[in-house]
């Protein structure tokens, strides 16, 4: 009944993430954790389920020949090579100031897809800053078992780079974090298998449903306010359950 349940949650949840154009492992990684996954395995399960949602589109892109490798390459090194330190460290920092920087990300998250204007104020493309943005994002996205484009994409936007071609860039650079810290994650915990395929397998289902109902025109900008909202609720929660832990002890 757990695989079912989980199954099902993470269906919902990739097909709802996917009509807003969002990665679901920002969500997936806590309510897999509320539901009773040691915290780094919830991790290892959001990467490995970021890794293949997103390899497919990673695929596409290159052969349609929309990749301005240039752009995507110092990203992309950057965060395949920092995102597994950042998983490796997560065996060292005390679990409850991972879980205090989750609920800071979650919170941005969601204020950017609540409020967000996302308008460029810079115009600045140097390679160097490309490599240094995917170095943090890549520590963080590992700690925290996260894709990073949720925090990637404002800033490139912000430094003056086209919401669609960042968009596109995001699809190519993200598997490299996410599957290099997985693997990192692999290495020092305990993985149960039979969960991560059963709820990759509703994800990549989910993410299809999700691009099939798209495609009868709902409201995206409603589904994100929404979908920020949802983030906000599961930052409360997490502040509740790390400030007043006994609220959610099972009887």
């Amino acid at each position: 009944m757990f695989y079912i349940e989980i199954f099902f949650i993470t269906f919902f949840l990739s097909t709802f993430f996917a009509l807003g154009g969002v990665g679901s492992a920002v969500a997936l990684v806590p309510i897999l954790h509320f539901l009773g996954l040691e915290f780094n395995f919830a991790k290892a399960v959001g990467l490995f389920v970021n890794t293949s949602t997103t390899i497919t589109a990673t695929v596409m892109n290159i052969k349609r020949r929309v990749l301005d490798f240039h752009f995507v390459l110092p990203l992309a090194l950057s965060l395949a090579i920092f995102a597994p330190i950042g998983a490796y460290f997560s065996k060292y920092i005390p679990e409850i100031y991972v879980k205090y920087l989750f609920v800071i990300f979650l919170l941005f998250a969601g204020s950017m897809l609540l409020f967000g204007k996302r308008e460029q104020k810079f115009h600045y493309a140097k390679l160097w800053i490309m490599a240094a943005l995917g170095s943090i994002v890549g520590v963080i996205s590992g700690l925290l078992g996260i894709g990073g484009g949720s925090l990637l994409m404002p800033i490139l936007i912000l430094l003056g780079f086209d919401a669609k071609k960042v968009a596109i860039s995001m699809s190519f650079v993200i598997p490299f974090s996410t599957l290099t810290a997985f693997l990192t994650y692999a290495s020092f915990i305990k993985i149960d298998w039979l969960l991560l395929a059963d709820a990759t397998i509703a994800a990549i289902l989910g993410g299809f449903a999700g691009n099939y109902i798209m495609h009868f025109h709902l409201n995206q900008k409603h589904i994100k306010k929404i979908i920020g909202a949802l983030l906000y609720l599961i930052a409360i929660r997490m502040i509740l359950n790390l400030t007043i832990p006994s609220l959610f002890l099972k009887p």
